[in-house]
């Protein structure tokens, strides 16, 4: 349920540019990020930072594109989002020695330290990919293959990593029967 939540703006700004055009889209992409904020905040729930971060970013690059009109900057929102979400993790593991993605799965699974690592690695890498992928489908092709690629290919590609992910951490995981 939190996956469908977390790709309601997504949905919202596809359906919508489909329908009306990239600028109203931008808008409901806004619209729908803060209304997942005040849904949180509205039922006591806890806002997670990549969800300030994904509402500070649509609010700053969507803003430009509605007032500037100009496309090009909600087209580097993902991008901006990826490569922020990947220096976060090197930057936690780089300077302060703390593997974020252990942090956030430690409770879930045991591995090894330098398992921990290359799992931590492989999120930057793929990260930084997702970024640079984003802004050579944005340079390279119209503007409504952009748009599916970021709902289509952004999350298919992320199923993909995820199951591939799962699948190199199946090793590690013990049977309990």
């Amino acid at each position: 349920m939190k996956f469908l939540f977390d790709f309601f703006p997504v949905v919202l700004f596809f359906v919508a540019f489909k329908l009306t055009g990239i600028y109203v889209a931008t808008g409901v992409a806004i619209a729908a990020s803060f209304v997942q904020v005040a849904w949180l905040k509205l039922r006591g729930k806890r806002v997670d930072p990549m969800l300030w971060a994904s509402l500070a970013i649509i609010a700053v690059f969507g803003g430009a594109t509605l007032l500037l009109q100009d496309e090009t900057f909600i087209k580097w929102k993902p991008t901006v989002l990826y490569w922020l979400l990947g220096s976060v993790l090197a930057g936690a593991a780089l300077l302060f020695r703390r593997n974020l993605i252990r942090t956030m799965l430690s409770e879930q699974v045991q591995l090894p330290d330098p398992v921990w690592s290359r799992l931590n690695w492989s999120w930057i890498g793929f990260f930084v990919f997702m970024g640079a992928l984003n802004l050579y489908v944005a340079y390279n092709y119209s503007t409504d293959l952009w748009v599916n690629f970021k709902l289509f290919g952004g999350m298919g590609l992320m199923l993909v990593f995820v199951v591939v992910q799962a699948a190199f951490l199946a090793r590690y995981v013990e049977d309990k029967q």
